[in-house]
């Protein structure tokens, strides 16, 4: 019997993906802890799937536009699929005790925590990465790459444990590395794109472990296919800087509940 309460979650934040790219994870898995009462490994292998089914919906919106810039998303992948794998295992071999719950609850919000602060810094990140690609053309060049490569890994490590970061903080690093390269539409194509094949990779992980609900999972996603589709119909019409100061207020609140809880 589907649960209209996880229906409308699920619809929210499908929406909010669809809408800008980012949070899949900062908004599902704290909205699972904090409002559902489920455990936080259950929360974040159950959330990965979300994001990554849902994400794979709106990238079909975003393919038809022609927006995903393939070249970045690889980079993305070199880092943080192998990075994914290391937390994988590590997480494998320390069992999910009372203390490692605690900390893993911890570690979410200050994940959101640190998306949050992202969000907000996305205007000056793009401003201040710029400024240096256009006044060290070459050196901004060589940097480049390696550059995206640490920040998938980064977010490799960060989604599988917490399954937060893929499309918020993916999107503001994305935004400091490619100031001029990515406009806003394409900067959530491929920030999206980056993510589905991580979230899944981290995602079997945890399915191999046993941190699937499956019928929590099919509640979630009966709300947020339509509704990100939605959200990725109007994401060009809307005014990207107003949304993302909107998301970083519900961030904020979220981060603070979880962090004092």
């Amino acid at each position: 019997m589907p649960d209209l309460s996880l229906l409308a979650a699920g619809a929210f934040t499908g929406f909010w993906v669809g809408l800008t790219g980012m949070g899949g994870g900062a908004l599902m898995t704290p909205l699972l802890l904090l409002f559902f009462g489920i455990a936080p490994v259950t929360a974040v292998g159950t959330d990965l799937w979300f994001a990554s089914l849902t994400k794979l919906l709106a990238t079909r919106v975003h393919h038809h536009h022609g927006l995903i810039d393939w070249q970045v998303v690889r980079r993305l992948w070199a880092g943080s699929l192998p990075a994914s794998a290391i937390t994988l295992v590590l997480m494998n071999w320390f069992s999910p005790g009372s203390q490692s719950l605690e900390f893993l609850k911890f570690a979410i919000g200050v994940a959101v925590l640190i998306t949050a602060l992202g969000v907000v810094m996305q205007k000056y990140l793009h401003d201040f990465g710029r400024r240096f690609r256009l006044t060290e053309e070459s050196r901004f060049k060589r940097m480049q790459a390696p550059m995206t490569i640490f920040s998938g890994a980064v977010l490799g490590v960060l989604v599988t444990l917490t399954s937060v970061g893929a499309g918020a903080l993916g999107a503001v690093l994305l935004t400091y590395l490619y100031p001029l390269r990515l406009t806003p539409p394409r900067l959530i194509a491929s920030d999206i794109v980056h993510a589905i094949p991580l979230a899944m990779f981290a995602g079997l992980g945890h399915l191999v472990i046993g941190h699937v609900d499956f019928g929590l999972l099919g509640n979630l996603l009966l709300g947020s296919l339509p509704a990100v589709v939605l959200g990725a119909m109007v994401s060009s019409r809307l005014p990207h800087h107003w949304l993302r100061w909107a998301l970083s207020i519900v961030l904020f609140s979220v981060s603070s509940k979880l962090l004092l809880s």
